[in-house]
C-alpha cells in the first residue's frame, strides 16, 4: 500500500531547499567578490546570443524580478561588467551586453558557485535524484513558460 502523498510537501521542500541554499551561494560568491544577483545576470548574458539581450528578455530569464534586474544591470554598468547599448531595430528598447572585463569576472567566480552548488545541493543527491529532480522541474517549468524552458 503506498503512503497518501501530500502535493503540498513538495512545493513546500522546493520552497524550503531554496531558502536553505541560495544564502550560502549567496555568501560563496560574495567572499569571491561577486554578489549572487550580479553572478545570475552575468550568466544569462554570458550565455545568450552574442552574449546581450534585451532589456525585456533579461527580465524573463534572470531569476530576480524585472525591477532588480535593471538595478543590477545599472550596478553591473558601474562597474564595467556589461554596458547598455540601444537597439538600433527598436529604439524604445534597450541590450544589456556583458562586457570583457564581466567574463572575467564571471569565469573568476564560477568555480566558487559550482563548488557552492556541489557542497550544499548535489552532494546530498545521488545522480538518478539528480536527473528526477531536474526532470521534473523541467517539466513544471516547459508547462508554465515553455520559452524559458530551453534558456
Amino acid at each position: 500500500m503506498t503512503p497518501a502523498f501530500d502535493p503540498v510537501s513538495a512545493w513546500s521542500a522546493l520552497l524550503r531547499v531554496h531558502a536553505a541554499v541560495v544564502p550560502k551561494l549567496g555568501r560563496a560568491l560574495a567572499d569571491a567578490g561577486l554578489p549572487i544577483s550580479w553572478y545570475d545576470v552575468l550568466l544569462v548574458l554570458n550565455a545568450a546570443p552574442q552574449r546581450r539581450l534585451r532589456m525585456t528578455d533579461l527580465g524573463d530569464r534572470a531569476v530576480l524580478s524585472r525591477e532588480q534586474v535593471s538595478r543590477v544591470v545599472t550596478e553591473l554598468e558601474r562597474a564595467g561588467l556589461v554596458e547598455r547599448q540601444a537597439n538600433p531595430d527598436d529604439r524604445r528598447s534597450w541590450f544589456a551586453v556583458v562586457t570583457a572585463q564581466g567574463r572575467v569576472r564571471l569565469r573568476a567566480a564560477a568555480p566558487t558557485y559550482l563548488q557552492a552548488i556541489e557542497s550544499h545541493f548535489t552532494s546530498h543527491l545521488t545522480p538518478r535524484e539528480l536527473h528526477l529532480v531536474a526532470r521534473a522541474l523541467g517539466k513544471v517549468l516547459e508547462a508554465e513558460d515553455p520559452d524559458l524552458s530551453s534558456s
